[in-house]
């Protein structure tokens, strides 16, 4: 019997228990157990060659702090890609997460949910050494004008991102009426019960029944 398709996120840390938590709880953990996406979380130190496991060094021309090596980087994303086109044609993207990147949207979302295997390169320190986004990395993403600890925090936002547009993690209805699904628009208020709490009262359009209406309102307020 032929395996079934599913979709493989592969991500090279060196904290892969940052990881493995989110991507094996609620709608990402759900969606493994039905075999529709795949996620793996590899420790980069496997592919590092001295006895300490090192995968940092000081900068060339001076700075603070280390910066992460190209060589375990690159032999892990051969073993880690390898693995995956032994079982089926090879489809894959390497992305690393770099605060230098473009900024990841929705349509990087759309474009990337294409890809059988998609294996993000998490940096740590003082970043990851330029030479692995130019020759080993498809393309770098930031998800913000900000900076943070390491790229593990980058690389599950896109991956909850993507993963959501695999047909079957989400309902259909959900992706199409949701934020960011429709350019120009955001996502409407939602209200459940009860109807009122602390003299905050549900607006009454969405009590009217009229759903002719309820759709208008919902538009008017996604602008």
């Amino acid at each position: 019997m032929a395996e079934k398709k599913r979709k493989r996120f592969d991500v090279i840390t060196i904290f892969p228990e940052v990881v493995e938590p989110y991507v094996g709880a609620s709608i990402l953990g759900r969606a493994q157990k039905h075999k529709l996406i795949e996620v793996r979380a590899h420790n980069l130190r496997d592919w590092a060659t001295d006895k300490h496991k090192s995968v940092d060094d000081t900068p060339y021309g001076g700075g603070a702090g280390m910066v992460m090596k190209v060589e375990s980087f690159e032999r892990a994303v051969r073993k880690v890609a390898a693995g995956f086109s032994l079982r089926r044609k090879k489809k894959t993207r390497v992305i690393v997460t770099a605060a230098s990147g473009k900024m990841f949207t929705q349509e990087d979302a759309k474009r990337l949910s294409k890809y059988d295997q998609l294996i993000f390169l998490c940096g740590r320190y003082e970043g990851i050494d330029h030479r692995v986004t130019e020759h080993i990395a498809d393309e770098a993403f930031s998800i913000g004008n900000y900076v943070l600890t390491g790229g593990e925090l980058p690389a599950m936002v896109m991956i909850d991102a993507i993963a959501r547009l695999v047909p079957g993690v989400i309902q259909e209805a959900s992706l199409e009426q949701e934020s960011h699904s429709q350019e120009g628009y955001r996502e409407y208020p939602q209200y459940t019960k009860p109807e009122e709490y602390n003299g905050w009262k549900v607006p009454e359009i969405l009590l009217s029944g009229d759903h002719k209406k309820i759709a208008q309102w919902r538009e008017e307020q996604s602008k």
